[in-house]
Formats: C-alpha cells, structure tokens, sequence
C-alpha cells in the first residue's frame, strides 16, 4: 500500500462539496490517467489523476 488508507467520509464529503459547487442541470466528467509512455522502450509509474483520487479515493490502473 502506498499510504495509511483514509477514511472513505474523506471522500463522501469531498464529493459532497463538489456536488454543491456545480450549477443546476450541469454534469462533470472525470477520466484516469493513462499509463504515460516516455520513448519507445520505458513507461512512467502510474499516478491517479488528482481530482479522480479526491473524489473517489481510487488510486490504482484500470
């Protein structure tokens, strides 16, 4: 595990803040981030895309 696991009431507010913040009838998207490739023959670690990790706390490739 990378980190000591957070308690998943981190996650539920932040989602909760966000949701308060949105406009009426509006919708938002998210999307992981990808594996990044640095040349033909090596590949960055994954990072969960930051804003993806704050609300959901999902941090692992899909």
């Amino acid at each position: 595990m990378k980190y000591t696991q957070i308690d998943s009431k981190l996650f539920v507010e932040n989602r909760k803040r966000f949701i308060n913040q949105m406009e009426a009838n509006s919708i938002a998207f998210f999307n992981a981030n990808d594996i990044f490739i640095t040349g033909a023959d090596s590949t960055m670690p994954f990072h969960q895309h930051r804003d993806l990790f704050y609300l959901s706390g999902v941090d692992q490739e899909a």
